[in-house]
């Protein structure tokens, strides 16, 4: 049997198959339409013309689109400019034309023209990956070769079948195939391993790709383990992940983990991993810059990832009514019945004229409840206030005196008491 479907749950879906027209796209077309029947799915085709080769590449969509018509395939037909994507998103060729693909299958399943699509991808060009982001420098996510089916739709039921099964395939049902001549152009990466690399291995070691394939099975395994357990060290909040100390094996997984739900989806390296590890030696406080605008913080006993914001240092009048502030300032009149526990309540009349909303600054006192003067970044250290959030907490100042602290606390100098009449409280959302 050239692939076993029976793990892909096919049943009453459409597949379409990623159909350039080569060999290994028209065996897996043929294979699957001889199997529709009985595995209970609908067969369709998707065809990408990347407009790289010219006329070569649309004589080969020409040829796949006269092929589907002969079988009566329904055919979804994309032409997309690869190199000015790739110029204009400093990508090279492979990758830029790779990103653009699946942007089209994501877009046949998303606009309901398939449920799944399959691309021909088999045991070689398993390898070849692998080695591929062996030598370019990878971890295990790396190693583990390509996913035999994925959460986005898309599935490689040719993945544990070998080139020369392929090729046999094709001669046995004299199954007619176009061939892309920049496949021999060793300008590529993936072609010279291909065309030079693999098959001075392969000499060496015959078995290299079913054994590789097994490798990468164990890989992925392991790697889907320890993935798990390092999700349960990172807890994600909307403006941060916080991760808290573990093995180094984890806790590089939980660093990845928060750079991706921060914004960051590639680009970081060991160095990155490495340097956000050694802040759990350091002092609290202490922090680095990692990439694309996220920073790495030791706040106690966790090493806080976050996204650094350009700050509003504007000050802005006490007044009220909902306004814009590093986040959302809400004032708003309050009952005198209002539980006074239930949230930041102050008396409007004692609060000064002159008070404004503003950011931090050198000298800043707050008097707590209890009496008590400090300083204020004494205050917000005691309260175990993070440093990152200092500079970022709105404030109602009277010159250096602290009245209020968003979030945190009322002075008692503007404390609601039995002779209060104007109740008002103060909501903040970062």
């Amino acid at each position: 049997m050239l692939a076993n479907l029976e793990s892909f749950n096919l049943k009453n879906k459409t597949v379409a198959v990623a159909l350039s027209g080569g060999s290994d796209s028209i065996c897996l077309l043929h294979f699957l339409n001889s199997k529709k029947e009985d595995f209970s799915f609908t067969l369709k085709a998707v065809n990408v013309e990347h407009g790289i080769r010219g006329e070569s590449s649309k004589s080969d969509s020409a040829f796949v689109k006269d092929l589907c018509l002969s079988l009566s395939i329904p055919l979804y037909s994309f032409e997309v400019d690869a190199p000015t994507y790739c110029k204009e998103n400093n990508l090279t060729l492979e990758e830029g034309a790779r990103a653009l693909r699946y942007n089209c299958f994501y877009k046949a399943i998303k606009e309901g023209f398939c449920d799944f699509v399959a691309t021909a991808h088999h045991e070689s060009d398993n390898f070849e990956t692998l080695l591929f982001n062996l030598f370019r420098g990878t971890g295990m996510d790396g190693v583990k070769g390509i996913e035999e089916k994925t959460a986005k739709g898309i599935i490689r039921p040719l993945l544990k079948t070998s080139k020369q099964e392929i090729n046999d395939y094709i001669k046995i049902n004299n199954l007619s195939f176009v061939t892309d001549e920049s496949n021999f152009d060793d300008k590529y990466t993936r072609n010279y391993l291909r065309n030079n690399v693999i098959p001075l291995i392969k000499k060496i070691f015959p078995n290299a790709e079913r054994s590789a394939s097994r490798f990468g099975e164990v890989i992925s395994l392991d790697n889907d383990y320890l993935n798990e357990q390092a999700k349960k060290q990172a807890t994600i909040y909307p403006d941060r992940v916080e991760i808290t100390p573990c093995h180094p094996a984890l806790f590089s997984r939980a660093v990845i983990i928060a750079l991706k739900n921060l914004g960051v989806k590639k680009d970081w390296e060991k160095v990155h991993l490495d340097d956000t590890y050694s802040l759990l030696e350091k002092e609290n406080g202490k922090k680095i810059t990692l990439l694309k605008g996220v920073v790495a913080v030791k706040e106690y006993d966790k090493i806080v990832l976050y996204k650094e914001k350009t700050l509003n240092r504007n000050e802005l009048p006490f007044s009220i009514g909902e306004k814009e502030f590093n986040g959302t300032i809400k004032i708003s009149k309050a009952s005198k019945d209002i539980n006074l526990k239930d949230g930041f309540y102050l008396d409007y009349d004692k609060v000064s004229k002159n008070a404004v909303i503003r950011l931090k600054e050198e000298g800043d006192t707050f008097t707590k409840f209890g009496g008590g003067t400090k300083s204020l970044g004494d205050y917000l250290t005691d309260k175990k206030i993070p440093l990152r959030l200092r500079e970022t907490l709105p404030l109602l100042a009277d010159g250096k005196e602290v009245l209020a602290i968003f979030g945190v606390a009322i002075s008692i100098k503007v404390k609601v008491d039995k002779d209060t009449k104007n109740i008002v409280k103060l909501d903040y959302e970062p």
